[in-house]
């Protein structure tokens, strides 16, 4: 007896939720998403404010963009993400559609439901895709564990209440208990 096949999903069905449903696409799985709290928003808005800032100071070419923002990797059409924040400093990458490629830098704030999708499957992603860092922020924990795939794949690790540089930049440095304040 063959094995049944299961139904991948393609963006179209993304597109197809009905208004207001969230969800994230990974090889043709579709994963719903819940609210953000209030802390998690309080921080995509600040990561944003801050490094939208310091972009605009520098003159810089990135743009930040917080969710609901499309991230498609690799140009799959069953492969569809909306991080909490992304910097994207090829604007090639940037369509209608959001950012068709890998962000050069990527928040996620962990929330309940999204723990195991933060740091296992979408760790992998975002490293097989080409993003240059990767930070999952903690609020239960109270901690950050930042990836700079380029450097090396080996996390580290910071309480909030200690400076962080951000690796694509070196100069700007983000404490994230400052945030909450």
């Amino acid at each position: 007896m063959p094995i049944p096949k299961e139904i991948a999903c393609t963006i179209e069905d993304i597109y197809a939720l009905p208004g207001g449903e969230r969800a994230e696409l990974i090889g043709g799985q579709m994963y719903r998403m819940a609210p953000p709290g209030r802390i998690h928003q309080k921080l995509v808005a600040q990561f944003t404010k801050i490094i939208g800032q310091y972009i605009d100071s520098q003159n810089g070419s990135c743009e930040v963009y917080p969710a609901p923002f499309a991230v498609i990797l690799n140009a799959d059409e069953d492969t569809y993400v909306e991080p909490d924040m992304s910097v994207i400093c090829d604007k090639n990458k940037l369509s209608d559609r959001g950012c068709e490629g890998a962000p050069d830098f990527i928040i996620e704030i962990v929330s309940p439901s999204s723990r195991r999708m933060d740091y296992a499957i979408k760790n992998a992603l975002y490293s097989e895709a080409g993003v240059r860092e990767y930070w999952i922020v903690d609020p239960s924990k109270e901690r950050a564990t930042i990836y700079r795939y380029e450097e090396d794949a080996a996390p580290m690790f910071f309480p909030f209440n200690q400076p962080i540089t951000v690796g694509i930049y070196g100069d700007l440095q983000i404490t994230i208990s400052d945030l909450l304040n």
